[in-house]
C-alpha cells in the first residue's frame, strides 16, 4: 500500500491540517495530534494525574457539528491558535498564556452558547498524554479504497476527513485493512508500525467536515452494509521512522524465532 496522505488534528474537534511528512518516535503518538482539547463544562480530568476521559466531556463533532464550519490551525513555533469562520479571521490567540486561554474560551463562548454545558476550558496535554478517543490510539490509518466501497452503498461521495485519520492510504482492497490487526508494516525510513484494533465510528462521521451538515448515518450505514460499524485502524509504534505522501508501507517480515 502506498501513503497518499498525512493529516493530525492539534485540537480534538477542531480542523485537520495536512503534513508532507511526519516523524515518528517509538512509543508515541502521532505528532502534533489531539495536543488540545477544549473541556465542555467540568470533566473531571486533571492535567497533573491524566486519566483517559470520554469525549463527551470536550466538544467534539459527535455532538458539536458547528465545529465543523471553523477553519483552524495551530501554530507550532508561536504556539497559537488561528481561528477563520465564515471567511475571516475570527481569532488568534496564545495556547501558552492564560491570557490566551481565556480568549480562546471566550470566543466558544459566543460561538456555541446553547452548546456548553458550563464554562469552557482549554485543556493541554501533559507528556505523555493525548487527547484521543480511544486511550491507545496512537496512529490511525483510513483506507481509502474502503470509503469508496461504501460511498457505493449510500450512494453519495464521502470525504475521507469525515473518519479523522493520520494516514491515509491507497493500493489496498477494500476493507482489507481489518486483516491487517495483528501485523506490523515497515516503511524505509525504519518506521515500524503494529496494527492493534479496528476503529469503531461514531456519530462524528455523520457531520460533512466541509459543510458542518449532519448529513450521513455513518454507523447505520456500515452496519446495514456489513454489520459492523467499523472503519480504519489503531496502530501503534514500534520503531521510529518517517512517514512521508507517496511513500511504500509494506508489511514486515515476522521477527525470526530463535532456534531452540
Amino acid at each position: 500500500m502506498r501513503i497518499a496522505s498525512l493529516y493530525r488534528y492539534p485540537v480534538k474537534g477542531l480542523s485537520p491540517e495536512r503534513l508532507p511528512r511526519a516523524a515518528l518516535t517509538r512509543g508515541q503518538y502521532f505528532p502534533g495530534d489531539r495536543l488540545f482539547a477544549i473541556e465542555n463544562g467540568p470533566s473531571g480530568f486533571d492535567p497533573a494525574e491524566p486519566v483517559h476521559q470520554p469525549k463527551i466531556k470536550y466538544l467534539m463533532l459527535m455532538r458539536n457539528e458547528a465545529l465543523a464550519r471553523l477553519r483552524t490551525r495551530y501554530d507550532d513555533a508561536s504556539g497559537d491558535l488561528v481561528i477563520d469562520h465564515e471567511g475571516e479571521q475570527a481569532l488568534r490567540a496564545s495556547t501558552v498564556t492564560t491570557e490566551g486561554h481565556e480568549r480562546i474560551t471566550a470566543f466558544f463562548e459566543a460561538f456555541m452558547p446553547d452548546e456548553l454545558r458550563g464554562t469552557p476550558r482549554w485543556l493541554g496535554a501533559p507528556e505523555g498524554y493525548r487527547f484521543t478517543d480511544s486511550p491507545k490510539g496512537f496512529v490511525s490509518i483510513i483506507n481509502l479504497a474502503s470509503i469508496a466501497e461504501l460511498e457505493s452503498r449510500v450512494g453519495a461521495p464521502l470525504d475521507p476527513l469525515r473518519f479523522r485519520g493520520n494516514v491515509m492510504v491507497e493500493g489496498l482492497a477494500p476493507w482489507a485493512e481489518f486483516d491487517l490487526v495483528g501485523q506490523e508494516l515497515a516503511t524505509s525510513s525504519g518506521a515500524r508500525l503494529r496494527v492493534t484494533k479496528r476503529i469503531v465510528r461514531c456519530a462524528a462521521t455523520n457531520v460533512d467536515p466541509q459543510t458542518g451538515l449532519r448529513d450521513q448515518q455513518i454507523p447505520k450505514a456500515l452496519m446495514d452494509a456489513y454489520g459492523h460499524a467499523d472503519c480504519g485502524v489503531y496502530c501503534e509504534v514500534l520503531e521510529g521512522g518517517v512517514l512521508a505522501e507517496g511513500e511504500a508501507l509494506n508489511l514486515a517480515p515476522a521477527p525470526a524465532q530463535p532456534v531452540l
